[in-house]
């Protein structure tokens, strides 16, 4: 199980990352672009993948990420549901959606 707060601090891990607020829950965001977000609720939460990832998280650990429905999971928007995940799982996914989403400037500092 990943906590919302456990959530926030792996996202905020990486560089340049920074707490805002989407529709009023929280967002985490590089260079001005949200990568990840806490669900309003706070029992799960969504990062921004590539397709191709999208579909390797869903088939390798199916209980704990699956596409958001509509067009944004089209794209990539993948659910996590924190009751269900584990530290290692959310933390591979997190550094996903920020490498898809940071400028080349910061990803050096990885």
């Amino acid at each position: 199980m990943v906590t919302p707060d456990q959530y926030r601090d792996l996202a905020l891990a990486h560089a340049g990352a920074t707490e805002s607020e989407h529709m009023q829950h929280p967002d985490f965001r590089v260079g001005g672009k949200i990568f990840a977000t806490l669900g309003p609720d706070l029992t799960w939460a969504m990062v921004k993948l590539a397709p191709p990832e999208q579909a390797d998280l869903v088939a390798r650990c199916p209980a704990v990420f699956e596409p958001i429905p509509g067009a944004w999971g089209a794209r990539g928007a993948t659910k996590i549901h924190l009751a269900k995940a584990k530290r290692q799982e959310v933390k591979e996914a997190l550094l996903l959606a920020w490498q898809n989403t940071a400028p080349k400037r910061l990803k050096s500092k990885e």
